[in-house]
């Protein structure tokens, strides 16, 4: 194989496919990224076994053939050299290595048969449909935070991602994460070619891929689906995922109906409050404290070790008067994630979940657990 391309072209693939490698890995050829040269294109392929990803740009193509060569050895290499420089490849000897040249720069480094890389992209993905990516992100984006770490409830572990009529005649993609503390549930029209698709959760490390991939892209990308896996175009660059093999459970249940306490506050106003105050706050714990009576909130937090901390909002309600607590974290992610200039909570009371939203009826909707205080 010699193949010659250009250093910003190059270094901007490696950065999408490099980042699928794990650093340890027990298995060499997973170490690897696969190179390939054929027809002026040059194809860079990189795989953990649960997650592929594929990227393909334009090259000189001088001799045609495939090798594999460590991922984070040539990504450093190739960030390293100057901007501009036309980077060739070039497997010597037996195949066993390759010649890294530009400028007056020469590497060699230890090369890996392409028959020994694992190919994840086979079999039949039979659901196939197209959407926005900016839809697509915005999905990811305003639900990813609330994916469980806890490894023990695995299905817990990604997105749900399914198709559901939200109203009658209006079927919408929806997308769902939990961590048992906080729900995010996000809407966007269902595109078409989505209805009938399998309900499937997306892995956390495909989801943070997605999510880099999709940054700044505004084109449509492919879709496609089985019960096992799924495969996103986004542009070049093909990224295949496994999906995890679980039962994700019935949200529905956890979203309370009868909440008939409105409070509605202005979202800047309210987060920067929650940020003051919990810099008293234990680490653990972080609870902070909120006493609603008419028309004003009294945000407060005791921690025995460091102090106490009150201030007091002016806000929309009158319903009874409430004191409640939350997780000061939580809260702020919550919010963070409204697109509007207020933030409507409907509450029952200090045991109880609460929903959290923009206004009645926005596409993103979150629950939040309440904590003794």
């Amino acid at each position: 194989m010699k193949v010659t391309v250009e250093r910003a072209t190059l270094l901007k693939s490696l950065g999408h496919v490099h980042r699928v490698v794990e650093r340890r890995t027990t298995i060499p050829i997973l170490s690897n990224v696969l190179l390939k040269g054929v027809a002026g294109q040059l194809s860079l392929k990189a795989t953990d076994l649960d997650l592929e990803v594929t990227e393909t740009l334009p090259a000189d193509v001088e001799i045609e053939g495939a090798t594999t060569v460590p991922a984070h050895v040539i990504y450093d290499i190739v960030r390293k050299l100057p901007d501009g420089a036309q980077v060739s490849l070039e497997t010597t000897g037996d195949g066993t290595q390759m010649l890294i040249r530009a400028g007056r720069s020469r590497f060699n480094l230890q090369a890996l048969p392409e028959s020994d890389f694992p190919d994840l992209a086979a079999g039949d993905l039979p659901h196939r449909f197209s959407l926005p990516g900016i839809e697509l992100k915005r999905l990811i984006d305003k639900s990813q935070f609330a994916i469980s770490t806890e490894e023990t409830r695995y299905y817990l572990n990604g997105i749900f991602i399914h198709t559901i009529e939200a109203a009658p005649g209006a079927t919408v993609l929806r997308a769902v994460a939990t961590d048992g503390h906080r729900l995010a549930r996000v809407d966007v029209p269902a595109p078409p070619g989505s209805v009938g698709m399998p309900g499937v959760i997306l892995p956390r490390k495909a989801v943070a891929e997605i999510q880099k991939l999709l940054d700044g892209l505004e084109a449509d990308i492919t879709v496609e689906l089985s019960p096992a896996k799924v495969r996103l175009t986004i542009g070049a660059v093909i990224l295949t995922s496994k999906l995890i093999d679980g039962t994700f459970p019935d949200y529905q249940r956890v979203i309370p109906a009868g909440n008939d306490k409105e409070l509605v506050v202005d979202r800047d106003v309210f987060s920067a409050a929650v940020d003051r105050v919990s810099t008293i706050s234990s680490e653990r714990g972080r609870a902070v404290k909120l006493a609603l009576s008419d028309g004003r909130m009294v945000l407060s937090v005791t921690n025995p070790d460091s102090g106490s901390a009150t201030e007091e909002l002016e806000v929309d309600y009158d319903a009874a008067s409430l004191d409640i607590g939350f997780n000061a974290r939580y809260l702020l992610d919550i919010t963070s994630q409204l697109d509007g200039d207020t933030a409507l909570f409907k509450l029952a009371d200090a045991g109880s979940p609460t929903l959290v939203q923009d206004r009645e009826g926005a596409a993103a909707l979150y629950v939040l657990m309440p904590m003794r205080v």
